[in-house]
């Protein structure tokens, strides 16, 4: 079988067009992790060596897929810039403080239909019901669909007197949470087509042009992917920590690493990874559970990254129902497997203390 040493033995005979020297000694690829039929490294170049990394990225590849036990390479890129680089880059936005609130947390996924919006709603309920004072902020600008969830979507948001920049959004209430949606501001139905600019300046208005009040959490779900809105948001916040939302199916982790290597480049703490539809309990046998979208996915993207396994979800039928009717399920069935599930992202029992292991002040 395959080891660590094997693969960093191999990678030397990928080298460097100038010196001649081997990608391992100039320490180049780093954070080699082999977990069979899979090797994962880190690409670190010097940006005088960018001109090679298209040549360098198919060496290795071509090299680590000799080994008979690996059929995929997963090659995370990583800039690194120098001391010197880092301290002349003058222009990198500096992260603003939002008055009032102690924590921001994003809820983040590789891609779509994982589940991370029903993540982020039950984390808030969750939070709240506990007594700490939360906030909700759906930046999936494209497919807004918190207000349903909440059961809210036919509300709208009130706007405190004044105009222009010192007008603020008054964020709905619902069980004890202070929403705030793109969902709230357009027709149903209707798409949103923006570019950069655009959502860079309605997600500076969602954290700095509401009235938040005073909070504990606010929990912010981003769309899916690795895009605009997560940049702006990471480069706007100082963010607390981030969870990443995965099915254990096998195309949502290769999605999922590269949300998480974009957090890494972007320097946002990660709290943890949520596996979601981990198994299928039928409501007339609940001693039963099917692993639909195979086992195991979570634990391995966690022992990847060296982070906790905060949660496994499982499908049940009162998950989708309730939320379809605009109830979550931490508020509505709160012994539900899937429900208590949730509450261990956040609890302050042993077994996962994540969120309260925060500093006091963000």
């Amino acid at each position: 079988m395959t080891t660590i040493e094997d693969a960093n033995f191999a990678l030397q005979k990928v080298l460097d067009a100038g010196s001649q020297k081997n990608v391992i000694e100039l320490a180049w690829i780093k954070n080699v992790r082999v977990t069979i039929p899979r090797v994962i490294v880190t690409l670190s170049l010097p940006s005088f060596a960018n001109s090679q990394r298209d040549r360098i990225v198919l060496e290795v590849r071509k090299v680590l897929l000799d080994f008979e036990d690996i059929d995929d390479v997963q090659i995370e890129i990583d800039n690194n810039p120098s001391k010197t680089e880092s301290q002349n880059q003058s222009n990198a936005p500096e992260l603003q403080k939002i008055d009032g609130i102690r924590h921001i947390i994003a809820i983040s996924s590789g891609k779509g239909g994982v589940g991370k919006s029903t993540i982020a709603v039950n984390l808030a309920c969750s939070l709240a019901k506990l007594g700490s004072k939360t906030g909700l902020l759906d930046a999936d600008i494209y497919g807004p669909n918190t207000p349903s969830m909440m059961g809210v979507a036919e509300q709208n948001p009130k706007v405190t007197e004044g105009s222009g920049s010192d007008q603020r959004l008054i964020p709905i209430n619902k069980y004890g949470i202070s929403l705030v949606s793109m969902g709230f501001l357009i027709e149903e139905g209707q798409p949103v087509i923006w570019r950069g600019p655009m959502l860079n300046s309605i997600i500076r208005q969602f954290l700095y042009q509401v009235e938040w009040n005073n909070l504990d959490f606010l929990v912010i779900d981003l769309p899916p992917g690795t895009g605009d809105a997560q940049i702006s948001l990471s480069q706007s916040v100082p963010i607390s920590g981030a969870i990443v939302v995965t099915t254990p199916q096998q195309v949502s982790l290769q999605d999922a690493r590269r949300g998480l290597a974009m957090f890494k480049q972007l320097g946002v703490p990660l709290l943890g990874i949520v596996e979601n539809m981990s198994v299928f309990i039928p409501p007339d046998m609940p001693g039963k559970k099917y692993e639909i979208f195979g086992k195991g996915g979570g634990q391995t993207l966690a022992n990847e990254n060296d982070l906790p396994l905060l949660a496994q979800i499982p499908i049940e039928i009162p998950l989708v129902d309730d939320s379809n009717k605009g109830v979550p399920i931490s508020i509505s069935q709160p012994n539900k497997e899937s429900s208590v599930a949730v509450s261990y992202t956040h609890s302050p029992s042993p077994r996962d203390a994540t969120l309260y292991r925060m500093p006091s002040s963000a």
